[in-house]
């Protein structure tokens, strides 16, 4: 079965004592993941999934050495063998942070681990596990994923992390080649279940049923905000904002219910890597914070089952999602007259274009000469020649 690209970033990283935990939204394949990682694994190991209440009996004693000593005898390990465990859906446990902690400082037992988001996992190991933890996010499918996942070309886990000053434009052949491929990310998104199926109807039908899990479980089961139906009309509100900066007044008042509230929901939002909200850029760091932040939804597929959006939203959005690989997202905007749509890191800019062209390479080094920003690309949908113009499916 081939491996996401996390999979060689994580295992690194399996011989140090720090816990391992991979976060991201549903059915973005953190458990897969595990599970091939647990395969790899030579030492004693053993798999608990939260979802299951029985693989909880295990960690429900107040004494934690019989913790430690009921994991050996399940194992039948030798008195000096390194303990691995491995934990699915972590956050149906919140108790189990204190034992973590204990067992790796006192035995030092590997533990792996998954959870559903970030919402709940930075309440969960924000003080807990400080110093003995590594955390790592699982996106949906970046374009070269996709590719790898539906063609015969080989491992691209270098090219996939890389830096950005790698990405060159490319010949028409090279572009061509990988057009439709594109075309069809754009539309359908990077959610494994969704890559694989092999029609569009099955993907279509895919994505409603994974929307319909994430209100079920992330939204009636995990959270405690109050009316459902309110966050499923900010969704559809913010849907037709992709890409544009939100108005937090205009938001509450379209949905009836006040500002803090409306920022609660974004929050939670974001925190389930539902959506991605862009802060804008500045060197002051206060006006960073105090300007309005732009919207972007974590997978394209999952845009276009509830709504119907401009193909150049479309484009704007899934790149947002190929940048974010590389680091911190901002946006550069003065009063809608000077805009940028990505500065990526604070030191490169990108301009995003249906059809690119030398004149808008020029339009943006001239901001960026303003602003203090060397490096700028225009990243263009169709195939054009020039400098300074890449290509989406080339991120």
């Amino acid at each position: 079965m081939k491996k996401r690209f996390l999979y060689n970033e994580v295992i690194k990283y399996l011989e140090h004592k720090n816990a391992l935990i991979i976060t991201g939204m549903r059915q973005v394949g953190k458990t897969t993941l595990l599970k091939q990682i647990y395969d790899e694994v030579q030492h004693p190991k053993i798999w608990f999934d939260f979802d299951n209440p029985l693989d909880l009996l295990l960690f429900e004693n107040s004494n934690y050495e019989g913790i430690y000593s009921n994991l050996r005898k399940e194992l039948n390990s030798k008195k000096h063998d390194r303990l691995f465990v491995f934990i699915d859906e972590i956050q149906n446990f919140p108790e189990i942070t204190k034992i973590i902690k204990y067992l790796i400082d006192k035995h030092a037992v590997k533990f792996l681990v998954t959870g559903s988001s970030n919402y709940y996992l930075k309440n969960l190991f924000h003080e807990s596990l400080s110093g003995r933890k590594f955390l790592f996010i699982l996106r949906p499918m970046e374009f070269k994923e996709y590719l790898y996942f539906n063609t015969n070309l080989p491992d691209l886990k270098i090219n996939a992390l890389s830096k950005i000053s790698s990405v060159k434009s490319v010949a028409i052949y090279e572009y061509k080649k990988h057009e439709n491929e594109y075309d069809n990310y754009l539309q359908y998104g990077g959610l494994p279940e969704v890559v694989l199926s092999d029609d569009f109807e099955t993907k279509r039908l895919v994505l409603k049923n994974i929307f319909t899990s994430f209100f079920e479980k992330d939204l009636r089961l995990l959270s405690d905000l109050s009316d459902i139906r309110e966050l499923r009309d900010l969704i559809i509100l913010l849907s037709a904002r992709t890409g544009n900066i939100l108005d937090v007044s205009k938001l509450s008042s379209e949905l009836g219910i006040n500002r803090v509230k409306t920022y609660s929901y974004l929050e939670f939002l974001q925190g389930i890597f539902f959506i991605k909200l862009i802060p804008k850029y500045s060197k002051s760091i206060d006006r960073s914070i105090a300007g309005g932040r732009k919207v972007y939804f974590s997978d394209n597929g999952l845009l276009n089952i509830f709504a119907k959006i401009s193909s150049g939203q479309m484009f704007e959005n899934a790149i947002a999602n190929q940048l974010l690989k590389y680091g911190e997202l901002k946006y550069y905007n003065v009063r809608n007259t000077s805009e940028i749509d990505f500065i990526l890191n604070n030191e490169t800019a990108f301009e995003v274009k249906h059809k690119g062209s030398e004149r808008d390479v020029f339009a943006l080094k001239k901001i960026c000469e303003k602003i203090g920003l060397k490096k700028h690309f225009v990243v263009s949908k169709e195939y054009v020649k020039g400098k300074g113009i890449i290509f989406g499916s080339n991120l």
